[in-house]
């Protein structure tokens, strides 16, 4: 049977370091894995094969990661050797060191968020895959640029990521975000490498908070939509992709971007919403037609002038013109007098706005955005502008005098 133990050695030049190795015995022969981790020599009890108790307080916490760390690669070669009991009559420490550097490799955090983003991509899951890339560069930035085994990571890191965000001002919507993306991460590498980690985002906020209202009032609407803006081509693009949003019920970017000239059809247009699959149907109108007319040189496959150059890197032309769009509204915002910036997104909020206010029951909202339930319906409701509600509790106010 194999035995897995922490071994010191004195570092060459230095007698007052060393660095801490895995070694592994098995049928006689002898193997050292190099850890990253340099300890003073008065830190290390060679004798016990652990840290000294009597360590400055200054170093007891860098020293407490140290050896979680290491308990960590223990326990990780300690299952490989378990693994290959199970699976092979004879192997050698050779094959055991194989094995470590082969599933170091593999669960390497930001190579294994590159392997997933690649899986996204594959599946044409662009915007999911934009977010993993986000979340990854944000937790690179947190760890300066060092990588780090998956089943490193513990709750006092991910504890010390959230105060990371945190103090760059990030709202808590935000700071959700990255770690929720970071725990679907993290659970799929667990499942894939057969390990535990347990419980790491139990101390970190996980939900989402009721947002700001995003919808647009009506009358901001009427005025974007009749804003002359053929001076500016980049604007007037940005305000047609807005208003094509708002007059398809809030059909989000990403699904204007894919639909096909082919899925319109007898006055109709049918798709599957990227996000749910779910199939919708919407009639398709005189003033969804204007626009599309303004691009005649839209010779793709597809319907809304977006991705004209179906030859080039779609994910690349999605995010840039997304990017682009969005920087064009904040502009449109100014020109029509608006105090608050907005992006493509508060189309789809803006319609769900607009509807209700017209007395449109939730149930066929929900229906017209495609929305599994009217819970998530009610969620874009109840950011609506609260004027109505304010009016009439000045009537209730009023009454008494």
């Amino acid at each position: 049977m194999a035995t897995v133990k922490v071994k010191f050695r004195p570092l060459a030049g230095d007698a007052e370091q060393g660095r801490l190795y895995i070694q592994i015995i098995h049928e006689r022969q002898v193997k050292l894995i190099s850890t990253p981790y340099i300890v003073n020599v008065a830190e290390w009890d060679s004798e016990r094969g652990g840290f000294v108790a009597s360590v400055s307080a200054g170093r007891r916490e860098e020293l407490y990661r140290v050896n979680h760390s290491l308990q960590c690669h223990i326990g990780r070669v300690k299952a490989i050797i378990s693994r290959l009991d199970k699976t092979m009559l004879f192997y050698n420490v050779g094959d055991i060191a194989d094995e470590c550097r082969s599933y170091v490799a593999r669960f390497r955090l930001f190579a294994f968020f590159e392997h997933r983003i690649g899986q996204l991509k594959l599946k044409n899951k662009i915007r999911t895959a934009q977010n993993y890339r986000s979340t990854m560069n944000s937790f690179k930035s947190f760890l300066h640029g060092e990588d780090i085994i998956i089943d490193l990571i513990d709750a006092d890191m991910i504890e010390r990521y959230e105060a990371f965000l945190q103090a760059r001002r990030l709202r808590p919507n935000t700071t959700s975000f990255y770690m929720r993306v970071l725990r679907a991460v993290c659970n799929t590498a667990a499942d894939e490498g057969a390990f535990v980690l347990p419980g790491i985002f139990r101390h970190v906020y996980t939900g989402v908070d009721k947002t700001e209202k995003r919808a647009l009032p009506l009358t901001v609407l009427r005025r974007i939509h009749s804003m002359d803006l053929a001076a500016s081509p980049a604007l007037d693009y940005a305000r047609d992709i807005f208003m094509l949003s708002f007059f398809t019920r809030g059909m989000s970017f990403i699904d204007m971007a894919f639909i096909l000239k082919t899925d319109l059809n007898n006055g109709y247009l049918t798709y599957s919403r990227h996000k749910t699959r779910q199939m919708l149907k919407l009639k398709w109108t005189a003033e969804m037609q204007r626009i599309i007319d303004k691009y005649p040189s839209n010779t793709s496959p597809y319907l809304f002038p977006i991705l004209i150059n179906p030859q080039s890197n779609l994910a690349y032309a999605y995010r840039n013109i997304s990017y682009r769009i969005n920087s064009s509204l904040k502009k449109i915002a100014v020109l029509a007098g608006y105090p608050e910036s907005f992006t493509l997104y508060s189309a789809r909020h803006s319609w769900a706005s607009v509807a209700c206010t017209q007395g449109v029951p939730i149930s066929v909202i929900s229906q017209g955005m495609g929305h599994d339930s009217e819970r998530t319906t009610r969620i874009y409701i109840s950011s609506i502008d609260s004027s109505a509600i304010d009016r009439a509790n000045s009537k209730v106010i009023s009454s008494l005098f």
